[in-house]
């Protein structure tokens, strides 16, 4: 994937490798909007059954019509905010850096950075038997401020990326004490 459209890479900067959240996260949301779309053909055969004269008459029917299009582009919408905000939450790690890029909603983002260098804990959190068993979840960074940490969202294979992010701030620690 070409991230130079999301940072500006400096010349000697290489992308190790690039963290999203784990697809299995994303199927409560799916259920969900599957269940929401089937919704509205029981409450029809409900209303149907119980009052069957209610829409035969062409003003209901047009307003049945309306109400389900408004209420389908209504359900649309929210699935599509709800998979834009699954899809950018993006965490970049290079060989000096770490982006993190999170998306809130369709029309707000945050992109904040962290040298690998001032990395003083890294953390993993797998908490439940999902992420148990799909092996994912968060990848807690902190910094020797309070107010700087960086967390990677149930992220696939956690202790993977936390043992990666290890190395390379150890390696970055080496190179800019050299430097001072």
């Amino acid at each position: 994937m070409n991230v130079s459209y999301l940072i500006k890479q400096k010349s000697y900067e290489k992308v190790k490798y690039i963290a999203r959240r784990h697809v299995f996260t994303f199927i409560p949301q799916i259920i969900l909007f599957v269940i929401l779309g089937i919704m509205p053909f029981g409450i029809y055969f409900m209303v149907k059954s119980m009052f069957p004269a209610l829409l035969d008459t062409p003003q209901m029917y047009t307003l049945g019509i309306l109400l389900g299009s408004i209420y389908y582009l209504c359900i649309l919408l929210f699935f599509f905010t709800s998979f834009v905000d699954f899809y950018l939450d993006i965490w970049i790690v290079t060989n000096d850096r770490i982006i993190d890029i999170e998306q809130f909603g369709l029309f707000s983002r945050t992109i904040s950075e962290l040298e690998l260098f001032r990395i003083q804990d890294i953390t993993t959190n797998v908490h439940g038997i999902f992420p148990t068993i799909f092996k994912y979840g968060d990848v807690v960074i902190q910094t020797a401020s309070t107010n700087v940490s960086v967390v990677f969202r149930s992220v696939p294979n956690p202790d993977k990326i936390r043992q990666s992010l290890l190395e390379l701030a150890h390696e970055d620690y080496k190179y800019h004490r050299g430097q001072v």
